[in-house]
């Protein structure tokens, strides 16, 4: 057989080269030159498009196999014709994606609108394809086939295809930048500095995108299978030129539109012009020449590509001084005078649609392996390093995802073609994005985060990048008809894309936080931020509307008896012995507690006290005092007091006072306390009384009970006001938040109670805090500690704000504030878990304290402000 012979001798030569090949790194491994082969076979003989996974990519190109194979035993043309348009509608859609979000969102509510947005898109679907296959077999059925002439409906419908290709070019340049990327767009924006006057100017250009969405989604590829159905070629049934090429035509139709609507006009103007009997029009039918003009159109870019990328090196190496090197002027002579052999080198690398290497950055090509476009190991991103500017790229993307899908339905972006590449810039962060994947209103891309310029070659490439976006979108006065500056650089800018993301802003506190009037405030505003977060926080807890709707219904007021759940200390033998007695009855001197008469009233009062489980009052350096025998489990003699003995103190001269911690047992006035009222573990004090007493002046009781006043925890508006009076005039409770409120500013402060200096801000913002009595006490309770510090860093914002926007007036004022504190910022630490959870839910402010040791502030207040921002793309 002649054909074998003449393969047989390519083989042969070709064998004799394969070590040469393998020497220059063009041979490919087994994985890649399979990957690659049915990738070239699926998107060219097959129509299909280059896949985001290996496996994906094979089970599309068995099932795109298996429609060609099929449709050649099809032995009806009208069969052929709406089989080969059924699967190459359904073949281009994205079924995984489709299938994954009907399995998510059935588990979703019936009338979620999550769930009727993916059925309506399957009902649009489904109408598309109905519609399709209906105009299919009609015009195949009831037009006459005859060759094409001017006169004929397939060369009027190819008339209409070249009008809808001048449409669909002319409004995809309006919405870019740069026309033929050298002239500057008159319609696109000038000012991008502006964010409302440029979304207004978009938004008009968006309108024009939408009318290219819908001509290039309906109108053209049912205009495109109106001109396949009418072809002759149809009527060879059994041929595997028909098969192959007619079944790529109708997938291409739907798979990448505006490719197949270029490749029809250029088939069907190349058939009107040249109507000579030749090669072309003589022995291929519509589908080949289609397939052979889809090849074509590929290589060329690719060729086009390739040779601008060879001259950009080969002109940088010369004039760029970092890379210029001895050698460099003798590489470029060669490179001229060798100018042949370089194009042959060009040539080969297009035809295998591989990489062209440069050798060591030189102006030295090599041609590389043949790869497929994902040329990466494992799933897009499963290799992806995290740090800890991490977390902003993954807020971003989402969004980012949603305006890049309107940009290219709109054209901004150009023609979209597997394999190309974008480059996203904002601020210090760089964006690398690659089209994977294309098919009808789909398209799958990689996002990538670049590393930030920590290196000075990472930040040159950045300043280089930054020139060509600044010339393009950030100059003060923009001509209507200026030049691209940068034609011919690797990077045309396309748009500028609103994108609401983290911005970066870096203050130094000099100035503020040093300022002794600043520090003298804040120690006075802690105590009502404190009162202001610890009375939001109990009247927000879980089960509290139980406990509303509860105590509206009975009206009993609770005996509140505190728990201190310290642990006792090891008690010596000595100790046990000399204080085991079975009651307090005997203790003469009731001096002891004379400094506690409020509690030896309430006690006198109350004719039986409930003993609450778990309230044991453990005390360290004390010993448990013992129940009188006699009385029940659950009751209590009313001149029966919870006393204990500390020991380790200095005696004390009766009738003098004596320092000891303070242990409230108190009644509420009002039936309705409780609803705001501490837990009970908070209850309890480490604090000598008379520390508490000092500190108690301090209290600011009529911010205390213009918070309570505001809270809104009744459904009963009318008796909400009355409810919330009583509260504030309950004693009891007030006594509670004044010794919880002062331990924990204790605890804050530490021992000495003075001006606080910018350092020990910065550590107890850091959550640092100074020895102190309290300090055990205080982190014994988790929450409590938590919401101490939260108070403390809302205080610091509170001053910055103070010292920034002027001093507050009232009350209501100072709310304000807490309140957009609670409700758009969060105040901590980057290094923290909830400073990531705040970024994934989107915060509207965040805000950070650090210290940089190489600037001459003190501190460092890092915010980073969330708004509309753009991404210049």
């Amino acid at each position: 057989i002649p054909a074998l012979e003449q393969m047989n001798q390519i083989l042969h030569i070709l064998f004799v080269f394969l070590p040469f090949l393998w020497a220059l790194g063009t041979l490919p491994p087994p994985d890649a030159l399979f990957l690659w082969a049915m990738e070239q076979v699926l998107e060219f003989g097959l129509g299909g498009s280059s896949m985001s996974t290996h496996l994906r990519l094979l089970v599309m190109f068995i099932m795109s196999a298996g429609t060609a194979i099929t449709s050649y035993f099809i032995p009806s043309t009208v069969g052929v014709v709406l089989f080969m348009t059924g699967f190459g509608f359904l073949l281009s859609l994205n079924l995984s994606d489709i299938g994954h979000k009907i399995g998510t969102k059935s588990k979703d509510l019936p009338s979620s609108p999550g769930k009727h947005f993916i059925w309506k898109e399957c009902l649009f679907y489904i109408i598309v394809l109905v519609l399709a296959l209906l105009e299919t077999s009609l015009l195949h059925h009831f037009a006459g086939f005859s060759q094409i002439s001017k006169s004929s409906s397939q060369a009027i419908v190819s008339y209409g295809l070249m009008i809808l290709l001048i449409i669909l070019w002319i409004l995809r340049e309006i919405q870019s930048l740069y026309i033929f990327g050298i002239f500057r767009n008159p319609f696109y924006p000038k000012d991008v500095q502006i964010m409302t006057v440029f979304l207004e100017k978009q938004t008009r250009l968006m309108k024009i995108g939408i009318v290219r969405r819908i001509l290039l989604t309906l109108v053209s590829p049912f205009a495109m299978i109106a001109f396949l159905s009418l072809d002759s070629s149809l009527q060879g049934l059994h041929s595997v030129s028909v098969s192959i090429g007619f079944t790529r035509a109708f997938r291409m139709v739907w798979q990448n539109t505006e490719n197949a609507l270029i490749e029809t006009v250029i088939v069907s103007t190349v058939h009107l012009i040249s109507s000579a009997d030749i090669w072309w029009n003589r022995s291929l039918d519509t589908g080949i020449r289609l397939l052979l003009v889809g090849i074509i159109r590929d290589r060329l870019i690719q060729f086009i590509s390739k040779l601008q990328f060879a001259v950009t090196v080969l002109l940088t190496s010369w004039t760029e001084e970092k890379q210029r090197r001895k050698r460099t002027t003798t590489l470029c002579i060669l490179n001229i005078v060798f100018s042949p052999f370089v194009l042959v080198i060009l040539v080969f690398s297009t035809l295998l649609s591989s990489p062209l290497l440069p050798l060591f950055t030189l102006p030295l090509f090599l041609v590389g392996f043949p790869r497929p476009i994902q040329s990466w190991p494992g799933a897009a991103g499963t290799t992806a390093c995290v740090c800890a500017d991490t977390v902003y790229y993954y807020q971003m993307v989402p969004r980012l995802t949603a305006v890049l899908q309107t940009a290219m339905a709109a054209g901004s972006l150009g023609l979209l073609l597997p394999g190309s590449h974008y480059l996203g810039r904002f601020e210090d962060r760089l964006i690398w994005i690659i089209i994977l994947e294309c098919g009808y209103t789909y398209c799958c891309i990689n996002i990538k985060g670049l590393e930030l310029q920590e290196t000075s070659c990472h930040t040159a490439e950045a300043r280089r990048v930054d020139e060509v976006f600044e010339d393009a979108f950030e100059q003060e006065y923009i001509r209507v008809r200026s030049l691209n500056k940068h034609f011919g650089n690797v990077l045309t800018p396309c748009t500028v894309l609103p994108v609401k993301l983290y911005s970066d802003s870096r203050n130094v506190l000099s100035g503020i936080i040093d300022a002794h009037e600043n520090l003298k405030e804040f120690k006075d505003d802690l105590i009502k931020v404190l009162v202001w977060i610890l009375v939001q926080y109990c009247s927000k807890r879980p089960g509290m509307k139980e406990s509303v709707h509860n105590t509206e219904n009975k009206g009993k007021a609770p005996l509140i008896l505190p728990a201190l759940n310290t642990s006792l200390p090891p008690e010596s033998p000595e100790d046990i012995d000399s204080l085991n007695s079975e009651t307090f009855d005997d203790w003469s001197d009731d001096n002891i507690f004379d400094d506690e008469p409020t509690i030896r009233k309430v006690i006198e009062e109350k004719h039986q006290l409930k003993d609450l489980p778990g309230t044991n009052l453990f005390i360290p350096g004390s010993v448990e005092s013992q129940r009188v025998s006699g009385h029940s489990t659950g009751t209590v003699p009313e001149n029966d007091l919870y006393k204990a003995v500390l020991l380790g103190y200095p005696a004390v001269d009766k009738g003098k006072q004596e320092d000891m911690p303070y242990i409230p047992l108190m009644e509420f006035s009002c039936s309705h306390s409780h609803l705001v009222c501490l837990p009970a573990e908070w209850r309890t004090s480490c604090m000598p009384n008379s520390k508490i007493k000092e500190m108690s002046s301090l209290f600011p009781e009529d911010w205390y009970q213009f918070v309570l006043r505001q809270l809104e925890c009744f459904h009963s508006e009318e008796k909400a006001s009355n409810i919330l009076e009583e509260i504030a005039k309950d004693k009891v409770l007030k006594e509670f938040y004044v010794h919880t409120v002062m331990t924990c500013y204790f605890s804050l402060f530490g021992i000495d109670d003075m001006t606080p200096r910018p350092g020990h801000i910065l550590r107890v913002y850091s959550g640092v805090l100074p020895w102190s009595v309290a300090l055990d006490w205080l982190t014994e309770k988790p929450e409590l500690f938590q919401l101490a510090l939260k108070a403390f860093r809302y205080t610091l914002k509170l001053m910055i704000d103070k010292a920034s926007l002027g001093p507050i007036e009232d009350f209501r004022e100072l709310i304000d504030y807490l309140e957009e504190y609670e409700r758009d910022w969060y105040i901590g630490l980057v290094s923290e878990e909830k400073w990531k959870e705040a970024v994934l839910q989107e915060k509207p402010y965040l805000f950070s304290l650090g210290y940089d040791s190489n600037m001459l502030g003190p501190a460092l207040g890092i915010s980073r402000v969330n708004r509309n921002l753009c991404s210049q793309i």
